[in-house]
């Protein structure tokens, strides 16, 4: 993996990774486009970037993180659905994390649940708080990002809404859920992979979590003030379009497999 190659992930990253549209397939995609060959250190790196991301969350909400002790039992019983089924089906993911197929369909379901999804829940809880109840509740659905394409954001968005809860608070909640969800999976793929670290690489890892950490604080304060304004619709009819033109690909020949 070259300076180059680390610097666009990243960036894709960043942009992607709390927005509705799948931050892990936009950089299974990103690798192959780039013609990277899918070796230890570059699923190390797609992972592990993610670590930048999440410390823009508690930069930029650093205030909500010394607010109480709740915070952050909430924050573990939303968390332990997807660390369970994440140590049950981990192999299984895997395997699916290879198939741009799996990919391309998740994002146009998405998408096509995102056409409707300012219409299908409304804000009528006045207390806006995430109680227990409600946190579990977004934790299992943050259980179906586990399929590529999904979208972290969008299962825990929807999944926040669901519980009556207004795009704005859900959205910040989807944030706040990332940083232990993403934070143990990125700790459990270097404990498994980290002989692929060494002294050449190591610098551009760093190197990308710096420049994903950069990107996120500029993503997550344009997500919020566009999904205040203007909901879902356009993000989307974005999945559909990337979707679909990932399978007029794959139709026409195109090899977008990841070995």
């Amino acid at each position: 993996m070259s300076w180059i190659h680390a610097l666009i992930i990243a960036i894709v990253e960043g942009i992607t990774e709390f927005l509705p549209i799948s931050s892990t397939g936009h950089m299974i995609i990103t690798e192959k486009l780039l013609g990277l060959q899918s070796d230890e250190f570059v699923n190390l790196f797609i992972v592990n970037i993610q670590l930048g991301a999440i410390l823009s969350v508690v930069v930029l909400y650093w205030k909500r993180f010394f607010k109480s002790l709740k915070f952050y039992y909430v924050l573990f019983v939303a968390f332990l659905p997807a660390a369970f089924f994440g140590l049950l089906l981990g192999d299984y993911i895997d395997i699916l994390l290879e198939s741009v197929i799996t990919v391309a369909v998740s994002l146009i379901v998405g998408g096509i649940f995102l056409l409707f999804a300012d219409k299908l829940f409304s804000e009528t809880d006045k207390n806006q708080e995430v109680a227990y109840k409600k946190g579990v509740f977004i934790g299992l659905f943050q259980v179906l990002a586990m399929i590529p394409g999904v979208s972290r954001s969008a299962a825990t968005i929807i999944g926040g809404m669901a519980q009556k809860l207004s795009r704005k608070t859900a959205a910040e909640f989807s944030f706040f859920l990332a940083v232990p969800t993403m934070l143990a999976a990125t700790l459990y793929k270097l404990y498994k992979n980290h002989e692929a670290l060494n002294t050449d690489n190591i610098d551009i890892l760093l190197f990308g979590n710096v420049i994903a950490f950069i990107v996120a604080m500029l993503s997550i304060k344009f997500f919020i003030n566009f999904l205040t304004k203007y909901g879902f619709k356009l993000f989307g009819y974005y999945r559909i379009i990337v979707g679909a033109a990932i399978l007029i690909l794959l139709a026409l020949g195109m090899d977008l497999q990841i070995n």
